[in-house]
């Protein structure tokens, strides 16, 4: 079992980072087919040894810097080794209404009989048809071999959208689409059963109202940003904000709607911070973003303030001045390309030292003419399925903001 080394702690997006959780791609993403990508919703076919080596330089990188690298894979096998966890995740795990009674029953005999690294790679890397033992029954007849009894799960890559740290607490998030729960219910084994986080307070699980991490900033202590659109509902939201004021987390939670296309389905895809008091921005909606501030109310309600925009509410919020703004790009076509290419979605290290995506050239000289030390690392396979550093991060333990 690995030992515990500092309580999980996150009060804001740019404290010096101690701890993170990553997951290395591997066997789930050479399941990708053009035939299967877009029900799997991973965007590209990426070639998988090299994303290997992106993603082996980048938590290096993390390292370099003194920052302790926890991969999710591990954690989640050393968490199935007790009988709670792995009886949670193999009975969310069949009830797939896919499957139909015969065929669940011989799912269920598979994955009870597999040791916790046996189970650990189906829950991660999906199970095929031809790899299950015992399968019969009308289902398993009129499936096509290359069909998954257990689909993979290639948007593991991306730990950020299933589980926030809020302090000391966790929020394991609650996806909307199918392809993604399982994430939120191997995230929720290791937090509930790993001995390292026997003393984690849950203020969120899988199964309430729609929340995906990568809507959820921590723009400074006390107060939170949650963007709401395409997967993650007001009602996640408002819930979510809810749980914060009743644990004493959050003083100020702004809720930032957004429009959604391919590339802005978070947040985080439009807004990540660099500094205290700085965040990088696509520049279209920078000036059109906006946010109802929520505030904790009598007898456990919640206040809703009329919209303004997002970056003054922010400031408000935050007690400072003004939030300098630093755009994606130098023009409109290359703000385009490099917000398509992760250029906003950064991940701060500490202040004013972020690691970002090589390639987005111009993004990252804007960031270093303000001042930010740019960490960078190659993604020319990592990017694929539309995730930057951020995406591809959960902190468990910064400092506290300098």
């Amino acid at each position: 079992m690995s030992s515990p080394v500092g309580s999980p702690y996150a009060d804001s997006e740019v404290g010096r980072l101690r701890t993170v959780l990553l997951h290395r791609p591997g066997a789930e993403l050479k399941r990708l087919t053009p035939r299967n990508s877009a029900d799997l919703l991973f965007d590209g076919i990426p070639w998988v040894e090299r994303a290997q080596q992106e993603h082996d330089a980048f938590a290096d990188a993390l390292r370099g810097h003194g920052v302790e690298v926890l991969y999710l894979r591990d954690l989640l096998e050393e968490a199935l080794t007790a009988t709670a966890a792995r009886d949670a995740v193999i009975e969310h795990t069949v009830a797939d209404l896919r499957l139909g009674a015969t065929l669940r029953s011989a799912v269920q005999a598979h994955l009870s009989a597999l040791d916790p690294a046996g189970l650990a790679d189906v829950f991660i890397n999906g199970l095929a048809h031809e790899e299950l033992t015992g399968g019969n029954g009308l289902v398993w007849r009129l499936m096509d071999r290359h069909d998954f009894v257990v689909p993979p799960l290639p948007n593991l890559l991306f730990t950020r959208d299933s589980s926030v740290w809020l302090r000391d607490s966790v929020a394991i998030t609650s996806p909307s689409m199918p392809a993604r729960q399982r994430e939120t219910w191997l995230t929720e084994a290791i937090y509930r059963h790993h001995p390292r986080f026997a003393s984690s307070v849950a203020v969120y699980s899988p199964g309430e109202e729609w929340l995906e991490g990568g809507d959820v900033l921590l723009l400074a202590p006390g107060v939170v940003a949650i963007g709401v659109g395409q997967r993650t509902t007001p009602a996640g939201a408002e819930t979510l904000a809810a749980r914060l004021f009743e644990h004493g987390l959050a003083e100020s939670v702004l809720v930032v709607p957004i429009a959604q296309d391919r590339a802005t389905m978070h947040l985080d895809t439009v807004c990540t911070m660099v500094d205290v008091d700085a965040v990088v921005m696509y520049p279209p909606v920078a000036d059109t973003l906006v946010a109802h501030t929520m505030t904790a109310g009598d007898g456990g309600t919640v206040h809703v303030d009329p919209p303004e925009p997002f970056l003054r509410a922010a400031a408000k919020a935050m007690g400072i001045d003004t939030l300098r703004v630093i755009d994606t790009g130098l023009d409109p076509v290359t703000a385009e390309r490099e917000q398509w290419d992760d250029g906003n979605n950064t991940l701060a290290i500490a202040p004013r030292l972020a690691v970002a995506y090589e390639r987005n050239v111009e993004t990252n000289a804007r960031l270093e003419h303000a001042g930010i030390e740019v960490v960078r690392i190659a993604g020319s396979e990592l990017g694929s399925g539309r995730g930057g550093p951020r995406c591809m991060s959960c902190p468990i333990r910064r400092d506290p903001p300098d």
